[in-house]
């Protein structure tokens, strides 16, 4: 197969999502070919090393554990909303998630320690079909939602209780959601487009809301329970 110069110019820029060789990967590892690609693990798959809470300088102690290879909040435990010891810039974020049915979480990205509140964009993870948090907001609150902000497009998360592959690329000004292999949503910060939508958000009063910042990521704790594996993040310049 001939690809095309202006295809080939795509994926060398990250704006298609080739897999991430899912079939000679193990769970939490790195497969031969992501480790060239410069992918770095953010949760092992035994240890909670690299997180902390928000605006702490450990782990909880009680609400998230690791089982069996994976990321586990426990249902109405407390712990609070926990974050990387790393910051990031550009990057291409790729993680694998289900959740309970009726629950709700979220991931976040542009998340300052400078605010007051654990505040960011927000990647929405949900049972769209129960919660009914869900069926607010126009539809700015579904999954691969950038939370109350903008609605996605396209691809229905898999039911509560099985997987899906969920993707944050950020580079420059641009960003894009992924769900399940395919975009679903994107922006450019400081855009117009950008600015009117968040001005019709609950973040509409936040300073500095909708803009790129050097940020940790954040994983909520909305009291519910949610399972993660394969969090993996690549840098880009």
């Amino acid at each position: 197969m001939t690809i095309s110069k202006p295809l080939l110019c795509t994926l060398a820029l990250g704006l298609l999502a080739p897999p991430l060789h899912a079939a000679d990967a193990k769970l939490n590892e790195f497969s031969a070919a992501e480790k060239k690609e410069g992918w770095k693990l953010l949760f092992d798959g035994k240890s909670t090393a690299g997180w902390r809470n928000f605006k702490k300088p450990a782990f909880p102690d009680k609400g998230w554990e690791v089982q069996e290879g994976l990321l586990h909040k426990i249902p109405k435990a407390g712990g609070g909303d926990i974050i990387t010891d790393a910051t990031f810039e550009n990057f291409d974020l790729r993680w694998e998630w289900k959740v309970a049915p009726g629950a709700n979480s979220g991931l976040k990205y542009f998340v300052t320690e400078e605010r007051k509140e654990a505040l960011g964009h927000e990647y929405q993870l949900i049972d769209d079909e129960r919660h009914e948090d869900a069926k607010k907001a126009a539809g700015k609150r579904v999954t691969a939602s950038f939370y109350d902000v903008l609605k996605p497009n396209g691809t229905m998360p898999k039911p509560a209780g099985e997987w899906n592959q969920s993707r944050v690329l950020v580079q420059g000004n641009h960003v894009e959601h992924w769900l399940n292999g395919d975009k679903v949503l994107e922006y450019e910060l400081g855009s117009e487009a950008l600015k009117a939508a968040v001005a019709q958000s609950k973040f509409k009063n936040v300073e500095g809301f909708g803009r790129r910042v050097q940020c940790h990521l954040l994983l909520q704790d909305h009291g519910d329970e949610i399972w993660l594996r394969n969090i993996k993040i690549r840098k880009l310049d």
